[in-house]
């Protein structure tokens, strides 16, 4: 079971996030909160799988609960809620580490499935939405950097498609190999480059040059029968 925190000013916003969610029979609502502070303590409390965060609350905002669930929980898989996807405060929660994003007018299956996915640690960002945030990301660095010697062959491979926009089974499909393999390889990856996220991970990979202004890799990775998985 799923168990989420969804985080909104909005009592009519709450309840009808609860029923999609608890609908679709593997989740549960853990806890319910009207701001930021609420939604910290419920964090610490119940430690959920998914917190539902909006942007906009009174007295401590969505982008401070983040940063401040973050600092207390680096794990938290936080999804941010959105009345419209050019919010500026929204870039700034996916760089303090939230995994995504959903705008509240989404149908109810695009809502259920990427809590499912954040669940799983996958950002729920369509592929438009992570080119986006990856082009903000790199106008904001303005720097390239040589891809650290840390990373394996492999993860570097994983690293590259990440920075695609694939899935972990679209990445094990690329690349013959085991989807739990893949999320060996993307939880290794991470903590070697002192990430939060695979959101963090895709912005990485372009500013390492692994991938393309296209978003194609610069160098094709190589399946499972030509390198060791």
């Amino acid at each position: 079971m799923i168990r989420v925190v969804v985080a909104d000013d909005q009592a009519l916003v709450r309840a009808g996030v609860r029923m999609m969610l608890e609908a679709a029979g593997d989740m549960e609502v853990c806890g319910e909160a009207a701001d930021g502070a609420e939604a910290v303590r419920l964090d610490e409390r119940h430690r959920p799988d998914v917190v539902l965060m909006d942007l906009r609350m009174p007295r401590v905002d969505g982008l401070e609960a983040t940063r401040r669930i973050l600092a207390a929980r680096p794990s938290a898989r936080i999804v941010v809620l959105t009345t419209f996807a050019e919010d500026e405060n929204l870039y700034a929660a996916l760089g303090a580490g939230a995994l995504g994003f959903l705008v509240k007018d989404d149908p109810p299956a695009h809502m259920v499935e990427a809590v499912r996915r954040a669940a799983a640690g996958e950002p729920p960002l369509a592929p438009s939405v992570l080119r986006r945030v990856v082009e903000r990301a790199l106008a904001a660095e303005r720097q390239t950097l040589p891809p650290p010697a840390a990373l394996t062959e492999r993860e570097a491979q994983v690293l590259t498609l990440i920075g695609v926009g694939l899935s972990n089974a679209e990445i094990a499909g690329r690349l013959h190999v085991g989807v739990t393999t893949v999320k060996s390889h993307v939880a290794a990856l991470i903590e070697k480059l002192g990430l939060r996220n695979r959101t963090q991970a895709a912005v990485m990979a372009h500013r390492f040059g692994l991938v393309d202004a296209a978003f194609t890799p610069v160098t094709p990775p190589r399946n499972g029968r030509d390198a060791g998985v």
